[in-house]
């Protein structure tokens, strides 16, 4: 059953892109009455973002991360700093939210060069705290445990996102865009590197491939993603503190990823989407939303370790189709 509604979807792939997006573009429209779920649905595309930008660093190259939340406060502090210290308009702070989310990975990156396997998971898993202490410690800069508070809403060429709608369309734009950014990346000659180098880092050396600097441009462009994601976050919410980015951010984060398939972008938007909303309807359950993430694990580990889509490649399964097509064809016309 699960076979055949992957290659139905593989052989009409453009088609069923097409009706999720117009289901996105119409999604808004059909909830504007309720901004509860509008709430829930702007922060869904949020995790998508944070979802990509970690799949990209442990599902394609296979570099286990425990410290992915750490960029997204990198990002949203430096947006919120920019906009309300100095005064700077969304249209910069975001950017720059995005560079200084990378400058840091791009340090992270050096760091992991030296480390491997488990020692790799600790080492990310320190650096997020680290953030996090400095993001509570440095009163004249982030305002410690009270956060910074009053962050304006986005406001692109006068015209303010006031409204959650206008939010949601926001934020499904950086999500197209991020989608466009990893699945050029992945397919590129850097993602065939990347992919070489989750093999085997040896033979991948052995083949010249620069696996230095391929893993540092992985985590460069994994962390600015996630400060992407931040920037917008700390603009949309109006406040931030330390505790939307510590450890548990990050668990929640890679059990999206886990929960989607490693090294899927369609997992990655749909595990991001599956978690942001169940827990919201196990709202009256509290001890079952914190078990939540950690049975997802348990269970996709156990059950299925590729995660809902890991496994599936719709680029191979429609080869694979044409080529039996192709067969019985020839099987036919020798008849």
């Amino acid at each position: 059953m699960l076979s055949k509604l992957e290659n139905a979807i593989a052989k009409h792939q453009p088609q069923v892109i097409a009706a999720f997006f117009v289901l996105a573009l119409a999604f808004p429209m059909i909830m504007s009455g309720s901004s509860y779920v509008m709430n829930i649905s702007v922060m869904a595309l949020t995790y998508v973002i944070l979802t990509l930008s970690l799949n990209l660093v442990t599902g394609y190259l296979g570099t286990t991360n425990l410290g992915q939340a750490a960029f997204f406060g990198v990002g949203a502090y430096t947006s919120a700093i920019l906009a309300t210290k100095l005064g700077l308009p969304f249209l910069l702070t975001l950017p720059l939210a995005a560079v200084m989310a990378g400058l840091v990975g791009m340090l992270l990156g050096f760091i992991t060069l030296r480390v491997s396997g488990r020692y790799l998971s600790i080492v990310t898993l320190g650096f997020c705290e680290i953030a996090r202490l400095i993001e509570l410690n440095w009163y004249d800069l982030t305002n410690g445990p009270l956060g910074i508070m009053n962050i304006p809403a986005p406001k692109i060429f006068g015209f303010t996102f006031s409204n959650l709608m206008s939010k949601y369309y926001l934020v499904l734009v950086l999500v197209i865009l991020v989608v466009i950014v990893v699945s050029r990346m992945t397919q590129s000659r850097t993602g065939r590197a990347i992919s070489a180098i989750k093999s085997d880092e040896l033979v991948a050396d052995v083949m010249g491939i620069n696996v230095k600097k391929t893993k540092i441009l992985v985590f460069v462009v994994a962390s600015a993603i996630a400060g992407l994601a931040g920037g917008f976050y700390a603009h949309y919410i109006s406040f931030i503190d330390p505790t939307s980015f510590n450890y548990d951010k990050s668990i929640q984060i890679m059990s999206m990823a886990i929960l989607g398939g490693m090294g899927s972008i369609p997992g990655s938007i749909i595990g991001a989407i599956i978690l942001t909303v169940l827990p919201e309807l196990l709202r009256d359950f509290v001890l079952l939303r914190q078990v939540l993430y950690g049975v997802v694990i348990v269970a996709m580990v156990l059950f299925r370790p590729t995660g809902l889509l890991g496994s599936v490649n719709f680029k191979h399964i429609l080869q694979r189709l044409r080529f039996h097509e192709m067969k019985a064809k020839e099987g036919t016309a020798h008849e």
